[in-house]
């Protein structure tokens, strides 16, 4: 099949696009290579592949793009939850804008496109779910700041002010974004299957928690936690945790990530769904923290601030049930051989390690 990739020159999209490759496919990559997260053109992109320099706001390069494509994989975005929330136009211009574009495209005019598969995040959640003893699964909203300046980090019942424990997410749990960019992505994928059940387009919507692994931006100081504590370890700078380090999060291989992508492409039962895409495995930003120190093979002391940046959530684990039951997907990559194939990668890569700009930016903005 004729396949189009957007973003992928990304760290995900790359994978996904040498994998298509490998499958026999005819891809295409669309990409403007952002310079906050290319410096050049990447040396790793797929030969095999034919590359298109263009811009998701920019709906001429776009219908040249999508011209005889079977099947098109929306993973082009802006990413990063705190930036999003000052330069709010652009994320809101590049990723519900980008997407409406091409969205336009495909209700209006002549296309051969089979399937698209978006690209979503379990950003859209905010705070994941939880488990009240006396009132059962409960969705807590965001932590007050009279409660984080208090340094009163765990979640509390919405309900009955008791303690709850974090369990896996859910599909169904209501969405509340706390950010610019989760709310970019929720109109990503709510307009796709929207306009793919209107007009009998197949659309699906994967969403991500948190990706890790080569080719993960290690100067972009907005990227992955995984990356910019690799970024800082690799420069000898200690790793910079909020809060106490022990909120955790569900991380998962871009290996991983480009299985449920090919298993959402092949099959029907994935038409018109949404699906998590995590491991539901727990694990707190001071583990992440310490792995990657082990792996450098570094003894840098580990700054945990006790501070707060506004809009972060405390847990969120995906609850992968349902693309269990309906693509027969699993994980595959073992955690700690997916973190030392990411600092494996990361000896050989330059990293301008930008933590403390980003950090200024982010204070400068009220956002910490």
């Amino acid at each position: 099949m004729n396949v189009l990739v957007t973003g992928g020159a990304g760290f995900i999209g790359s994978h996904l696009v040498d994998k298509l490759v490998d499958e026999g496919h005819q891809v295409n990559i669309f990409d403007n290579l952002e310079g906050q997260v290319h410096r050049s053109t990447p040396a790793y992109l797929n030969e095999k592949a034919t590359f298109i320099k263009g811009d998701m706001r920019d709906i001429e390069q776009l219908r040249s793009a999508i011209k005889d494509i079977d099947i098109i994989f929306h993973q082009a975005s802006m990413v990063g939850i705190g930036q999003s929330m000052y330069q709010i136009n652009k994320y809101v211009d590049v990723n519900t804008l980008g997407t409406a574009k091409l969205l336009d495209l495909l209700v209006n005019e002549e296309h051969e496109v089979k399937k698209l598969i978006v690209a979503s995040s379990m950003s859209i959640y905010g705070e994941g779910a939880y488990l009240c003893q006396d009132c059962g699964e409960v969705y807590p909203i965001l932590r007050s700041e009279e409660q984080l300046k208090k340094g009163a980090w765990a979640i509390k019942c919405p309900n009955c002010g008791l303690d709850v424990r974090e369990i896996p997410t859910k599909e169904t749990k209501p969405p509340h974004s706390t950010s610019i960019y989760a709310i970019s992505k929720k109109d990503q994928e709510e307009m796709s299957l929207a306009v793919g059940k209107t007009y009998g387009i197949p659309v699906v919507a994967l969403r991500y928690f948190n990706v890790f692994g080569p080719r993960q931006a290690l100067s972009n100081p907005y990227t992955g936690v995984c990356a910019i504590f690799s970024a800082r370890i690799k420069n000898n700078n200690p790793p910079v945790i909020f809060e106490d380090g022990l909120q955790s999060r569900d991380f998962i291989s871009v290996h991983d990530i480009v299985h449920a992508n090919i298993l959402a492409m092949k099959s029907s039962n994935a038409d018109y769904e949404v699906f998590n895409v995590g491991t539901e495995r727990p694990t707190t930003i001071k583990e992440i923290a310490s792995n990657i120190m082990k792996l450098y093979n570094k003894n840098l002391p580990i700054e945990i601030t006790n501070a707060y940046r506004k809009g972060d959530i405390r847990h969120c684990i995906a609850d992968i049930s349902k693309i269990k039951s309906k693509l027969a997907f699993r994980p595959i990559v073992a955690f700690q051989s997916g973190m030392e194939e990411l600092v494996a990668w990361g000896t050989t890569q330059e990293a301008i390690d930008r933590f403390d700009d980003a950090h200024r930016e982010l204070k400068d903005k009220g956002l910490i």
